[in-house]
């Protein structure tokens, strides 16, 4: 033997791999091998343990199953708490009741605790509204930076304000709201708010596909507000 260079287990394990005809020769090699069971320290053999392994694997792909259906089940009670929202949007015969009522229909059918919202460049007859009141210039351009809804902590924005109880804001969703999709780069006319006490509840990891058809519903509704 060259002890210059010493089989290594890597050399064991290449020559196993590549010489499969070893095991046929010496089937009984494969009987002797015993290994410890990861479910205690008694000694169980090669089959047992690939078994053991492969029931494991199997367990590990039924819980990865088991997650995807409850998050198919999920998506789809949040897409027809979405469809009921958009209906009640459309049997509002009333331009200026738009923004209360997507604000009031969003906490009930999504229960967000609090939610709000500010319009700006309305027509005239709709300047007096609360809802198009107190937006700095400020918020303005940071609601039009905005390509995608903002998800994370509350830091101090201006949009918190305009909640009911902004101290109790401790996670929020910011959505401008603009003419066509979220994402285009043209000038908002207006922003949703929501907010919850529970610090997780909007993060900055998850996902947005349903907030951004809730900001293009509520913005294609609230259209019919706007200064020709």
């Amino acid at each position: 033997m060259n002890q210059t260079n010493p089989i290594t287990e890597d050399d064991i394990a290449n020559f196993l791999i590549n010489t499969p005809e070893f095991f046929e020769r010496h089937s009984e090699v494969l009987a002797a091998v015993q290994m410890t069971s990861p479910h205690g320290n008694r000694a169980v053999s090669l089959q047992e343990r690939q078994a053991e392994m492969l029931r494991e694997k199997i367990k590990g792909l039924e819980h990865r199953i088991m997650d995807m259906v409850r998050n198919g089940n999920e998506n789809v009670l949040i897409a027809d708490k979405l469809q009921r929202w958009a209906r009640n949007l459309l049997t509002t015969r009333v331009a200026s009741e738009l923004p209360e009522r997507i604000a009031s229909e969003i906490q009930s059918q999504f229960g967000v605790p609090q939610v709000a919202i500010k319009v700006w460049g309305v027509a005239e007859a709709y300047m007096g509204a609360a809802y198009a009141q107190g937006v700095s210039e400020d918020a303005k351009t940071f609601a039009s930076s905005l390509t995608a809804p903002f998800c994370g902590v509350n830091s101090g924005f201006e949009a918190v304000s305009w909640l009911p109880d902004p101290a109790a804001a401790m996670s929020i969703a910011l959505m401008p709201l603009r003419p066509g999709v979220l994402n285009s780069t043209g000038p908002a006319f207006g922003m949703l708010v929501l907010a919850s006490p529970d610090a997780h509840r909007f993060e900055s990891a998850m996902g947005t596909d349903f907030l951004e058809r809730i900001a293009e519903l509520a913005s294609a509704a609230l259209s019919r507000l706007r200064s020709a």
